[in-house]
């Protein structure tokens, strides 16, 4: 949620991977390459073991899904802090940072809530043949749960190019801060089960954002 800070590469597929990462921006949707998947457990230290797959108010993401990511982060920063941060969608662009041009917007008014929606227009450099120059992911929030879990679904589209994802979010108060989880899955031709779908990316903005943030 977000992308891949380098707009360089070696090697054509590393390109791909790089201008598929972007989109993870609104919805972590496409990263056609990226680190392994993370494992069924996963385990922060000083803070436990995680569920095999997250929920928001019961519902997870897709089981059957192609691709799936999951993975946390420990952040030394208030909870609310985190929470108006990742709530405010149309402000990620300012702390998350992709090299494409991109455009955020809501499609309803008012605080984050549930049957929210929100789109990301994204415009990529040229390098075929994967994703398209333009990509438009539109997400709907299916559960929220005040400072404690967000679910959105959606589709990224464009010319030849599909995905549907499911995001999950769950945000735990520890001692000395936040525990941040998130789990992604992906369904459709090009979802792929070696990416990290910008997850990783997305947890450390998130966590360098929160933790420079003034203290009330």
């Amino acid at each position: 949620m977000f992308g891949t800070r380098s707009a360089t590469s070696r090697t054509p597929r590393r390109r791909t991977g790089a201008r598929a990462a972007l989109l993870a921006v609104p919805l972590a949707v496409a990263g056609v390459l990226g680190t392994p998947a993370a494992p069924a457990q996963a385990t922060t230290p000083g803070h436990g073991t995680s569920p095999a797959s997250l929920t928001c108010q019961g519902k997870g993401v897709d089981p059957a899904a192609k691709a799936r990511y999951r993975t946390e982060i420990f952040i030394q920063a208030p909870l609310r802090t985190i929470w108006d941060l990742q709530t405010d969608v149309e402000g990620w662009p300012s702390w998350q940072k992709p090299v494409a041009p991109m455009t955020m917007k809501r499609l309803d008014s008012g605080p984050l809530r549930k049957h929210s929606q929100f789109q990301a227009t994204i415009h990529l450099p040229p390098d075929p043949p994967s994703p398209p120059p333009t990509v438009i992911i539109t997400s709907t929030v299916r559960q929220l749960q005040y400072g404690k879990c967000i679910r959105w679904t959606g589709p990224a589209d464009g010319p030849g190019f599909h995905i549907d994802g499911i995001h999950v979010w769950n945000f735990i108060k520890v001692p000395g801060g936040t525990l941040v989880r998130t789990e992604e899955s992906h369904t459709g031709p090009q979802a792929n089960p070696n990416s990290d779908m910008g997850l990783e990316t997305w947890l450390n903005d998130l966590k360098a954002t929160a933790e420079s943030a003034p203290r009330n």
